[in-house]
């Protein structure tokens, strides 16, 4: 069973696993070592060029004796390597998607990520699985968290209306001098709402807006997950690119030389009191 920790209250998810985590030992893990590991699927590691994990996480300061919210990890990319980075001397949470919104897409992908952890008690036997949907269900990790990370999620709260309730929230979870993380798909200066929403691609202005309401502060901006063969004008979005690519079998092709898409990553601190 994922062990409960004081600092979730009732949005920890109550799952039997059926496994024990105690006597695992990860000594001497990196992040490096995690980004290389065995456990990672051969589809997850191919990725690396694009999404820098090592750079990423080095740039957010992760370090392994922290307490880290990931939000909405999705089918789980980076928890291969966070969860085992901070097994042993850190905490690894998981704010997922909340399996009782009464969307489909989440109930899917929350089973598949329980059902992935599952699987492997090595290496996400002490990870703690959360849900987060404001403003029905939010991660009350309240004033605990060192790091707050998110990857490639903006648009979604953009689009489900709920963007700076999350930001809101994060302030929320984190300590004060902890540090939220942010990558994601970049627009071009100057695009509007409703094609950021459409599109998938938001302004790195209106990432900003969203940190700096909420109470952050911007410490750096970093070019690691940065592609400048990407224009952010593709016909179906940022879902045209790798690896969805939408279009099919049309231009096929010319969208895999192009990559996935160009991203923002942003480092943004809570004031510390």
């Amino acid at each position: 069973m994922f062990a409960a920790k004081p600092i979730i209250s009732t949005v920890v998810l109550a799952l039997s696993v059926g496994f024990s985590a105690q006597s695992i030992s990860h000594a001497n893990h990196s992040i490096e070592k995690s980004a290389a590991a065995e456990h990672r699927s051969a589809k997850n590691s191919a990725r690396d060029p694009y999404r820098n994990p090592i750079q990423t996480l080095e740039f957010f300061e992760v370090e392994e004796d922290q307490a880290v919210v990931e939000i909405w990890p999705g089918g789980g990319w980076y928890a291969e390597i966070l969860a085992p980075y901070l097994m042993d001397k850190g905490t690894y949470y998981a704010a997922h998607f909340d399996p009782n919104a009464g969307i489909d897409f989440y109930t899917r992908y929350q089973k598949k990520f329980v059902e992935k952890m599952q699987a492997n008690p090595e290496v996400y036997g002490k990870a703690e699985l959360t849900a987060f949907y404001p403003p029905n269900k939010v991660n009350t990790i309240k004033g605990s968290a060192d790091r707050v990370l998110t990857f490639r999620n903006v648009h979604n709260w953009m689009k489900s209306g709920f963007a700076q309730e999350a930001f809101n929230e994060f302030y929320a979870m984190l300590k004060p001098g902890g540090i939220l993380g942010v990558v994601e798909h970049r627009a071009k200066p100057g695009t509007d709402l409703d094609t950021m929403i459409k599109s998938g691609y938001v302004t790195e202005a209106k990432v900003r807006e969203l940190a700096e309401k909420a109470g952050f502060k911007l410490v750096a901006a970093s070019e690691i997950n940065a592609n400048p063969n990407d224009t952010a004008d593709h016909p179906k979005g940022v879902w045209t690119l790798p690896p969805s690519l939408r279009m099919g079998d049309e231009k096929r092709d010319h969208y895999k030389a192009i990559g996935e898409s160009d991203r923002m990553t942003l480092k943004f601190v809570k004031p510390a009191k």
